[in-house]
């Protein structure tokens, strides 16, 4: 399993181009038998982060340059190692959950 970040959503001023805002999301997901049988197991996570643009910043990128890449990378330098771990073991919870839920639904008849 890896967890795929991606980025759906960019917010940005008018006036220069600076992104505010990254929404993004995590996922992951795991295949569980084979065939007709197999079971996908997945999990999420949205979120989102607030920027303050500076371009006359060293490293600062022009929005038209903009990567998903370099939208990522903020993202995660924002959480932090911690916060990035974190994510990673939501979304690991929410697969292990999906495979051996707490609770399940149904009638006895």
């Amino acid at each position: 399993m890896a967890v795929t970040w991606a980025v759906s959503q960019m917010d940005r001023q008018s006036s220069n181009d600076g992104i505010t805002t990254v929404h993004w999301s995590a996922s992951d997901s795991e295949v569980v038998g084979a065939g007709d049988s197999a079971v996908t197991h997945s999990g999420s996570y949205y979120g989102a982060t607030n920027y303050t643009p500076d371009t006359t910043k060293v490293g600062y990128i022009a929005y038209a340059a903009l990567t998903e890449a370099n939208a990522v990378a903020w993202v995660k330098s924002s959480l932090g190692s911690d916060g990035v771990l974190a994510t990673d073991s939501a979304i690991a919870a929410q697969i292990a959950e999906s495979k051996t839920p707490a609770y399940r639904q149904g009638l006895p008849w």
